[in-house]
């Protein structure tokens, strides 16, 4: 299998509520305006635990999303989505490595500036945010 990473840049333009499945299921689904000659509104999505990634970012922040892309067959029907597992703040990649995600809300210390993490710890690798376990088949939804 190929493995393939995609990134793509905006602002915010939605950010919708957490969806809750009987199955236990969870998504968030957001979209960005690419804001290019001929803008682009994609929609993300955020699965299971990572839904909180939106927690502390509001509609107009200025965003790098780092996707992959993700199909599905359900019913004759064929579907694709743009599956985030990793949000930050544009400009945060011009920082240390380290400082690139903010901080989960109810952080008591964050006060609307972008933490920096101790500089003798490396950022994660994409492989290392990415967990294939993290998209059993069984937790996928037909739309």
């Amino acid at each position: 299998m190929i493995e393939r990473m995609y990134e793509s840049r905006g602002s915010i333009l939605l950010i919708h509520d957490v969806q809750s499945f009987a199955s236990g299921f969870t998504k968030r689904e957001f979209v960005i305006n690419t804001g290019e000659k001929y803008p682009q509104q994609l929609k993300f999505e955020l699965v299971k635990e990572r839904c909180a990634m939106l927690d502390d970012f509001s509609v107009g922040d200025d965003v790098v999303v780092h996707f992959d892309i993700r199909g599905n067959e359900y019913n004759g029907k064929h579907y694709v989505n743009l599956s985030c597992w990793k949000l930050q703040a544009a400009g945060a990649e011009a920082d240390s490595p380290a400082s690139a995600t903010r901080p989960k809300t109810g952080n008591p210390a964050y006060s609307g500036q972008r933490q920096t993490a101790p500089s003798a710890q490396a950022e994660p690798s994409a492989a290392d945010l990415r967990k294939e376990d993290d998209f059993d088949d069984a937790d996928e939804i037909p739309f």
